[in-house]
C-alpha cells in the first residue's frame, strides 16, 4: 500500500468503517490534502467492487485506485501539486457488464449551521423541515438529494434506498458536532426513490426508520419514505390567501362556519376495487368540491391525511407527520385538492395529532435505539390503553418538530386550520392511567406543564406567522380558558369542540319521549356555559362507530319518528350558539354505522326519506349562511336569549338568535315529543310580525306538512316581573308539529 495512504488513514476510523459505526466518514473518505506530506489523497469505500478508478472532471481516467487492507476501501495519492484535481469521480466496476461513474458524496459540505442546531435545540426552529429530511438539490451541476436526520443517541446513521441497493455501507452520514444531527448529500439520488435511515444504536442493534421529516411515503403496506420535491406547484389561490391573511380573528369569529367532516377513503369508493378502491386527491377535489358547494358547507375537515400505517386507525396514529398519505396520490396532488377547495371558497381543516404516535418499528418510537421523540420514563412516555407513545414536550427538538409541522401544513399546503386531536390526553399526566402508571408534575399535581407550554407556544406562533389560520381543540374536560388568550393565562386556541353539549344532547335525544321531561336539564344546560369558550358544536365520526350506531338509529320510536326527531335535532344544533360540524353521511341520515373500509351508503338517496333529509341539511346551511343572527354573535351575550326553557312536561323550548342588526332576527321553537300542539303559545321578544322561514315538518323535508303559512302577529300581554309588578310583554301562538323545529324571522321593534 502507498506509504502516504498508510500514514494518513487511521486504524480507528478504518475499524469504525468496517464495523459500520463510523459517524465522521468525511475524515476518512473523499478527497483530502495530507499536509505533512503535501499530497492529495483520494479514498472510496465500495464493497463488492472488482476495480475502482479515479476519474477527473472531464471523465478521463486518472489512475486505477489501490485496494487497501479493509476490503472495499480503495485509495490513490497524487503527489505532484500541478496534477491535483478540483473535480473528480470514481469509476466502479462490479462486473464486465456493470461499470458506473459515481460522484463522491463526501466532496460536498453541509448546510446545517450552528445557529440551526441551537434554535432547534431551544424548541424555536419553526422551519426545521427546510433543513432536516430529504431535499433535492443541484450542486455545481450535480443533481442529487441532501439528507439530514436527528438521531442523538445513534452510533452511526446511513441512508439506504433504491439508489444504493439498500446497502448501509455505502452512504454513512456525517454527524454535525454534538447536535445529534446527521447530514449527507448523495449525488444521483433521484426523485420518488424510496429510502430509509439505517441507524446503528448504542447497543449495536440496527433500526430501519422512515424519515421523520419525509414529505412522501410508500403506499402501505410499504413504509419507506420517498424523495419528492414540493417546489413548482402553480397555486391559483393568491387572492384567497391574501384575504385570509388580512382577516382578523375578531372578524373571523363573526363569520359562518359550517364544517363537513370527511374521511376521504370512505366518502366514496370506486365501483371497481382498483388502486385500493380509493379515488385520488385530484378526483376527489372535483367530486367533493361539487358536493360541499352544492350542500352549502363553508369548510371541510379531513380526517387522517398525514401518512399512517394502519387503515383502521383512521389516521390518528401517524407514521409520517410531514407526508400527506399516498393512499390518494402525491403531495402536489394534495396541493391541487386544497387549491381547488379554495377556488370554490371552501376552507380546509386538517386533523392533527401531536398527542401520541404508534409503536410501529419503522416510525418515531425508539428512533435511534432509545427514547428520542417520546418521554424516556414509561409513566410519561406511553398511553397504556392506546398502546402508543407520548411526545416529550419538554425537549426542545421535539417542540421544534411539532410546531414546525403545524406551520408546514399552512406554508406548503395552504391549510386554513388544524383541529388538534385528544388535547385532554396532553393536558393531564394521569389521562387514561391508573395509580402507579403516571408521574406527577414537580408540584405533585396531574397537570402536564410541558404540554401546556407547548400548546401555548403553538397557538402563539401560528397567530404570529399565519394570521387568518386557526387551531381548534378537541378537549373534553373543563380545563379553563382553552380559547382564552395566552396573555390572559389561556391556552390560545381559536375554537374548542363542545363535547359536553354533544354528549348531553345525544343522551337526551336517545330517550323515550316520556322520559325526556325528567332530563330537560340535559337539553338546556349548555346555554349556561356557552360563552365560557369559543365553541364548535360537533356531531362527529366518534359518535357513529364502535356500537354507538348512526345518528338516525339513536332516535327512539317508529321509523317515521326517527326521521322527524333527527330533523328536530339538527334544527336545534343550527340554532344553538356556536359554529357547526357534521360528519359525512349524517346529512342524508346514513343508517349503518360508519366504517373506514367501505363507502357511505349513497344508494339511500334513492329513498325519498333520505333525499329529503339531505335537502333539509342543504336548507339549514342556506339559512345559516343567509341570516347572520345564526353566527354573528356566537360568542356574545347579545346573540342568544331564552323565550321558554321551563316546560319539561312538554319537552319544548324556544329562544331567539340576534345578529348584527335589528332586522332579520330569528326565533326557534322546538318540540322533542311526538305530540302536536295546535295552539302553542310562547313568549315573543317584541311586538310585530313573525314569519316562518323553516319548518322541519314540511313535506319537502319528509314531514307531514303542518306549517304556519301566514305571518304570526305578536299579542300584547301582562306578566309579573321579579318584584311582582305587572309589565307589558308579547306572545305568539302557532301550530307546533310533533318532533319539530320551527324557525321564525322577525324584525326587532322596541
Amino acid at each position: 500500500m502507498n506509504r502516504y495512504l498508510e500514514e494518513w488513514t487511521g486504524k480507528e476510523l478504518m475499524q469504525e468503517l468496517e464495523q459500520g459505526v463510523i459517524n465522521a466518514p468525511q475524515d476518512l473518505l473523499g478527497c483530502h490534502i495530507y499536509k505533512e506530506a503535501d499530497v492529495q489523497i483520494f479514498t472510496a469505500y465500495r464493497p463488492c467492487a472488482e476495480q475502482v478508478w479515479l476519474v477527473d472532471g472531464e471523465g478521463e481516467t486518472v489512475a486505477e485506485m489501490e485496494e487497501m487492507p479493509l476490503e472495499g476501501l480503495y485509495g490513490y495519492v497524487i503527489e505532484e501539486k500541478k496534477e491535483r484535481l478540483k473535480k473528480y469521480k470514481f469509476r466502479v466496476k462490479y462486473s464486465d457488464d456493470d461499470v458506473v461513474d459515481i460522484e463522491d458524496p463526501y466532496a460536498y459540505g453541509g448546510t446545517i449551521s450552528d445557529f440551526d442546531s441551537y434554535i432547534f435545540g431551544e424548541g424555536k426552529h419553526y422551519k426545521i423541515y427546510e433543513k432536516l429530511g430529504a431535499h433535492l438539490e443541484t450542486i455545481d451541476g450535480v443533481e442529487g438529494t441532501r439528507f439530514a436526520v436527528w438521531a442523538p443517541n445513534a452510533r452511526s446513521v446511513s441512508v439506504v434506498g433504491e439508489f444504493n441497493m439498500w446497502d448501509g455501507r455505502l452512504h454513512k452520514m456525517i454527524l454535525h458536532g454534538v447536535t445529534g444531527i446527521y447530514e449527507l448529500f448523495i449525488p444521483g439520488a433521484w426523485e420518488r426513490a424510496a429510502y430509509k435511515y439505517e441507524i446503528t444504536a448504542r447497543d449495536g442493534e440496527r433500526h430501519y426508520k422512515t424519515d421523520p421529516y419525509g414529505n412522501y411515503a410508500e403506499l402501505r403496506p410499504g413504509n419507506a419514505s420517498r424523495i419528492i420535491s414540493l417546489d413548482g406547484y402553480d397555486w391559483q389561490d393568491t387572492q384567497y390567501m391574501k384575504t385570509r391573511r388580512e382577516t382578523k380573528k375578531e372578524k373571523r369569529d363573526r363569520k359562518p362556519m359550517s364544517i363537513y367532516e370527511v374521511h376521504l377513503a370512505s366518502w366514496k369508493k370506486r365501483v371497481e376495487d382498483d388502486d385500493n378502491g380509493n379515488y385520488s386527491y385530484r378526483e376527489l377535489a372535483g367530486m367533493l368540491g361539487d358536493y360541499v358547494e352544492e350542500m352549502g358547507y363553508t369548510h371541510i375537515e379531513l380526517m387522517g391525511i398525514a401518512e399512517y400505517p394502519f387503515d383502521g386507525s383512521w389516521g390518528y396514529q401517524v407514521g409520517c407527520y410531514y407526508a400527506p398519505t399516498s393512499r390518494y396520490g402525491e403531495p402536489k396532488d394534495f396541493m391541487y385538492f386544497v387549491d381547488e377547495m379554495h377556488r370554490r371558497g371552501i376552507q380546509v381543516i386538517l386533523d392533527w395529532v401531536p398527542a401520541h404516535f404508534p409503536r410501529d418499528a419503522h416510525c418515531l418510537g425508539n428512533f435511534d435505539g432509545q427514547a428520542e421523540y417520546e418521554h424516556p420514563d414509561r409513566r410519561r412516555g406511553e398511553h397504556p390503553d392506546w398502546g402508543t407513545y407520548i411526545f416529550d414536550y419538554g425537549r426542545g427538538e421535539v417542540m421544534s418538530f411539532l410546531i414546525s409541522n403545524a406551520l408546514y401544513w399552512m406554508e406548503k399546503y395552504h391549510i386554513d386550520g388544524l383541529r388538534v386531536d385528544a388535547v385532554a390526553s396532553m393536558l393531564y399526566l394521569d389521562y387514561g392511567k391508573q395509580n402507579g402508571q403516571w408521574l406527577p408534575n414537580k408540584d405533585g399535581g396531574n397537570e402536564h406543564y410541558e404540554a401546556v407550554e407547548f400548546l401555548k407556544r403553538l397557538n402563539t406562533v401560528v397567530e404570529e406567522e399565519y394570521p387568518g389560520a386557526y387551531i381548534i381543540a378537541e378537549e373534553s374536560t373543563a380545563w379553563p380558558k382553552v380559547t382564552g388568550t395566552v396573555k390572559d393565562g389561556g391556552l390560545g386556541f381559536s375554537y374548542k369542540w363542545n363535547m359536553g353539549w354533544m354528549n348531553d344532547f345525544l343522551e337526551y335525544m336517545k330517550l323515550d319521549p316520556y322520559f325526556k321531561q325528567f332530563h330537560h336539564g340535559q337539553l338546556c344546560f349548555s346555554i349556561d356555559y356557552y360563552l365560557s369558550e369559543k365553541y364548535i358544536l360537533v356531531l362527529s365520526h366518534d359518535e357513529v362507530v364502535h356500537g354507538k350506531c348512526s345518528l338516525l338509529n339513536k332516535m327512539p320510536g317508529l321509523e317515521g319518528d326517527k326521521y322527524a326527531a333527527l330533523r328536530a335535532a339538527y334544527g336545534f344544533m343550527y340554532g344553538h350558539p356556536g359554529k357547526k360540524l357534521l360528519f359525512m353521511g349524517q346529512e342524508f341520515a346514513q343508517k349503518r354505522e360508519w366504517a373506514e373500509f367501505r363507502s357511505l351508503d349513497w344508494f339511500l338517496l334513492d329513498d325519498e326519506r333520505h333525499k329529503k333529509m339531505q335537502d333539509y341539511i342543504k336548507e339549514l346551511n342556506r339559512i345559516y349562511a343567509k341570516y347572520d343572527a345564526l353566527y354573528y354573535n356566537d360568542f356574545d351575550v347579545m346573540g342568544f336569549e331564552w323565550m321558554d326553557c321551563s316546560r319539561p312536561q312538554t319537552s319544548t323550548i324556544a329562544f331567539v338568535r340576534r345578529g348584527s342588526k335589528s332586522k332579520d332576527q330569528l326565533m326557534f321553537i322546538l318540540n322533542f315529543t311526538p305530540v302536536a300542539h295546535k295552539k302553542y303559545t310562547v313568549k315573543a321578544p317584541c311586538k310585530g310580525k313573525f314569519t316562518e322561514i323553516l319548518n322541519s315538518d314540511d313535506e319537502k323535508f319528509g314531514g307531514q306538512g303542518h306549517l304556519n303559512e301566514k305571518p304570526i302577529t305578536a299579542k300584547k300581554t301582562k306578566v309579573k316581573d321579579k318584584s311582582g309588578k305587572l309589565t307589558d310583554s308579547y306572545e305568539i301562538e302557532l301550530y307546533l308539529p310533533p318532533l319539530s323545529a320551527v324557525v321564525l324571522k322577525y324584525d326587532y321593534v322596541g
